[in-house]
């Protein structure tokens, strides 16, 4: 049955290293599970007209979503990684994708500069940054997530926010809407 499993929080809180771990343990499962990462799609993609700024963001996002999509459609079971931290992005999932889960994985900030090993904040505050969620580009964060996640530790067992997550997955995944919606490919 297809599903997607929208992690979104800011950069450093463990959206990716939960989400591989979640993917390992859906496999380990008998699922058929697909990993989108927001940076690695970016990558692959390599588009020089999206930036980081705002609409950049919401491009990405636009295309995360309807990547997501199209691999639920084929039954995988899809576990995105990503901040596209925009209400209205939020709603075009729960709109368009089959068994959206939505996860919010949040911390303090003072800890995600701790553990920020893509220099991220430390980018900002040398001036060498600009455009960076949560510092100077507003954040809108879920208004509604199915499951609310803290990693607020600086080192996490990335095991234990999937296990978690998982657990409240299961509980909802034969409750969750399955959109049926051909809209993807509409609009954005």
């Amino acid at each position: 049955m297809a599903h997607v499993i929208w992690i979104t929080g800011l950069s450093a809180v463990g959206k990716t290293s939960t989400a591989e771990t979640v993917v390992e343990q859906l496999r380990a499962s008998g699922e058929v599970a697909v990993m989108l990462d927001g940076d690695a799609v970016r990558d692959i993609v390599r588009d020089a007209n999206t930036g980081h700024d705002r609409d950049s963001r919401i491009a990405n996002a636009y295309r995360i979503c309807r990547l997501a999509h199209f691999m639920a459609k084929q039954d995988f079971v899809v576990v995105v990684a990503t901040m596209s931290l925009f209400h209205e992005i939020h709603q075009w999932n729960r709109d368009n994708l089959p068994g959206y889960f939505e996860v919010l994985i949040e911390a303090e900030l003072e800890t995600l500069r701790e553990r920020d090993f893509k220099g991220v904040y430390g980018g900002v505050d040398g001036g060498e940054a600009r455009n960076v969620v949560g510092v100077d580009l507003a954040v809108e964060f879920p208004a509604k997530p199915n499951l609310v996640l803290n990693n607020d530790r600086v080192t996490s067992d990335r095991s234990e926010l999937a296990a978690d997550l998982l657990k409240a997955f299961r509980a909802t995944e034969n409750i969750l809407p399955h959109h049926q919606s051909a809209r993807a490919g509409v609009g954005r």
